[in-house]
Parts: structure tokens; C-alpha cells; sequence
């Protein structure tokens, strides 16, 4: 399989744009930034790219917004090979439209790539198809406080063949959904579910790849969380079952009464979060230690009934970070879910958001302008 991985020389595709016939008026798009929601409307393009065995990835171009067709034989809808990602764009008081991190985002798919074996898309064409969809939609971001623009890039193996191989034709698309304010009335504490009858990867599976497949196998689970009032549900590793893993679709911290992070380690079993990275070295900066490590339940439970533990939260792309005020289980319950966000998650956040905003600087580059 032929792959892209240079990003500092890779020369990137060439873009054509068709504009669409049907593209709504600023009154119709003003309605719906007005409350748009998450992931309910989209906008009037998206991006497509092509890639084959014998061509590499070719026809990259901006779009109208529509269905895709694909052959009832196509791999994906019978091996599952497909991948995403999640990122947003945020408009700037200027009115400038950037994003966070992406660079680590098109890593990210690569690597998800090569675990589903798929053709990885250079870092180089991954910014571009960014930068080529808010060309053309860029009247799509939202400028209301703590809005944004989701960008969903997926990636799926469209080749018509049922043999059990690798795909040789895959196709590459973004679409975009402006993204209301995550929190209505402010951010408050969640419980969650913990899991003890699922879990959500094993060793040498696919947690750490970005794939539907492992948001598939959450849905039950959550399902079991929202029949108990909880927001997340929290999974266990496969092996012991007594090692916190991820939620859902966020990574976990405890902060302990000294002010050090801990969080489980990767193990492969967990998706690198971009937020979690970032969490990790806005701590560092402010001088606390933070340890990537296995957690047992056990050192939550019996950390809170000490004292030792004094805040957790979650956090992805989608909620920024979130506090969590309960853990809840079939056996027994941590925490207190009356109990209000912690000082520092908070203040966590609001340096987090107001990095992404544009509001304070940016210490680490990991702004990108893409409009």
C-alpha cells in the first residue's frame, strides 16, 4: 500500500470547487447558527478525495453537500474499514476563522490509517482540505460565544468486493455541522456509568485508532448509562476489568489534593486525545506533575473517601472538559453529584477555550488560521 507521511514536503493536491445550486441564503443560514445544536445541520459543501492502488490519492475537490452513493458490495459497509476525525474552527473576535491543533488531528487519522489498513493521507492535504472547505463555507462559523464549526473528516474503503482484503479504492471526505454552545445554563458536574459487563478494547484491538467500530461497541453501554441518570459511561480494561480506561468518547483525569494529574496510560487499549495532550502541558506550565499511568477504580474510590482525590473530569474536542461529580456502578457510587466543578477544572477550561477563542496567548503555536 502506497503512503503519504512527509509533511514538510509533500506538494499538496490540487482543488477544483463546483459550487452548489442549492446553497442556503444568509437568512436561512442565520436561523440556524442561531440554535443550530450538534452535528443537525450542515453546511452547503464538502471536501472529496480519491485514492486507488494504481493512483494515489487524485480528484480532491470541494463539492456540493449530498448523499454518497456506494455499491452494496462496498468493503466498508461489510469489514467496517473507516476512520475519522473531529475538529473544530473558531471564529475570532477579528473574525478570523482558525483551528486547534490540526497538524496533531492529521497524525492522528494516519495512524488510525495504518491500524485499519488504509492509505494514509499526508498532514500536508489534510490541513489543505480544511483550508479548501472553509474557502468556500467559511460564512458557516458561527460567531456567538462558545460556538464553532465541527469538522468531520472520514475516511472509507468504497472498492465494490466482498474478499477479505485490504480495500484498493477508498474515498476521503469532510463535511462541516455548526456547533452550538456544549453547556446550556453553564457548565455543571455529570455522573457516569461505570461498565462492568463491556469493555470497550483489548490488547492489540482498535482503541487507539479512531474508527467507528469502537463508538459502535459503546452505544449499548451508554444506553445502560442513561437508564441510570448518567451522562458517559466509563469502561474498564478487558483483561483485569479493574483499570480505568476512556469514556465514551473522552479521555479521564483525577486531580489529587497536592494538585498532580493523574490519568490512565495509553496501552494502546485508549485513544491519544489531542484535548487530553493539551490538558497535560497547560498543567506542566503552571508547574504541576502529572502522571500517565495505570489507575485502578480502586485508587478513585478509596482517593475520594480520603480526601486524596478532590476533582475529576473528562475531556474530547466536543465538550472541551467536563467536571464529573459522581461515578456510578452496580456495587457502589463515588463522589457526590450535588457537589460543584472544581476550581481547577475550571480554570482549566477557561484557559483551554480561551486559547482556542483567540482570547489569551498562544504559547504553544498550536493555533492555525484557515481563514
Amino acid at each position: 500500500m502506497t503512503t503519504t507521511t512527509d509533511t514538510a514536503t509533500a506538494f499538496p493536491l490540487a482543488f477544483t470547487t463546483t459550487p452548489s445550486q442549492a446553497a442556503r441564503d444568509q437568512a436561512e443560514r442565520d436561523a440556524i447558527l442561531a440554535s443550530p445544536g450538534f452535528g443537525k445541520h450542515f453546511t452547503d459543501h464538502m471536501v472529496q478525495i480519491t485514492w486507488t492502488l494504481d493512483d494515489g490519492w487524485h480528484d480532491a475537490a470541494v463539492v456540493p453537500y449530498g448523499p454518497i452513493s456506494l455499491d452494496p458490495a462496498a468493503s466498508v459497509l461489510h469489514y467496517a474499514q473507516e476512520i475519522f476525525e473531529g475538529l473544530k474552527a473558531y471564529r475570532h473576535a477579528d473574525g478570523s476563522i482558525w483551528t486547534f491543533r490540526p497538524e496533531a488531528n492529521g497524525l492522528r487519522l494516519q495512524r488510525s490509517a495504518r491500524r485499519l489498513a488504509l492509505p494514509e493521507l499526508s498532514v500536508v492535504d489534510f490541513l489543505e482540505s480544511l483550508r479548501q472547505l472553509i474557502a468556500v463555507d467559511g460564512a458557516w462559523v458561527p460567531s456567538a460565544p462558545e460556538t464553532s464549526l465541527y469538522l468531520r473528516p472520514f475516511m472509507y474503503a468504497s472498492e465494490s468486493f466482498l474478499g477479505v482484503r485490504a480495500a484498493q479504492k477508498v474515498d476521503y471526505r469532510v463535511i462541516a455541522s455548526p456547533a452550538g454552545a456544549y453547556f446550556h445554563g453553564g457548565v455543571e458536574p455529570v455522573s457516569i456509568w461505570l461498565s462492568t459487563d463491556y469493555t470497550r478494547a483489548g490488547r492489540g484491538g482498535l482503541g487507539a485508532a479512531k474508527t467507528g467500530g469502537n463508538y459502535a461497541a459503546s452505544l449499548l453501554p451508554q444506553a445502560e448509562a442513561y437508564q441510570h441518570g448518567c451522562a458517559q459511561v466509563l469502561f474498564l480494561d478487558s483483561e483485569e476489568g479493574k483499570y480505568l480506561e476512556e469514556l465514551g468518547g473522552m479521555n479521564l483525569f483525577l486531580v489529587r489534593h497536592d494538585g498532580t494529574l493523574i490519568t490512565p496510560s495509553l496501552r494502546g487499549t485508549i485513544l491519544e486525545g489531542i484535548t487530553r495532550e493539551s490538558v497535560i502541558q497547560l498543567a506542566k506550565d503552571r508547574g504541576h506533575a502529572v502522571e500517565e499511568r495505570p489507575v485502578a477504580v480502586d485508587e478513585w474510590r478509596d482517593g475520594v473517601a480520603s480526601g486524596e482525590i478532590t476533582e475529576v473530569f473528562a475531556c474530547g474536542t466536543a465538550a472541551v472538559i467536563t467536571p464529573i461529580g459522581e461515578l456510578k456502578s452496580p456495587d457502589f457510587s463515588i463522589g457526590d453529584p450535588g457537589r460543584g466543578a472544581g476550581e481547577f477544572t475550571m480554570s482549566l477550561r477557561q484557559e483551554l477555550t480561551d486559547i482556542q477563542y483567540g482570547r489569551r496567548p498562544d504559547r504553544h503555536g498550536w493555533l492555525h488560521r484557515l481563514g
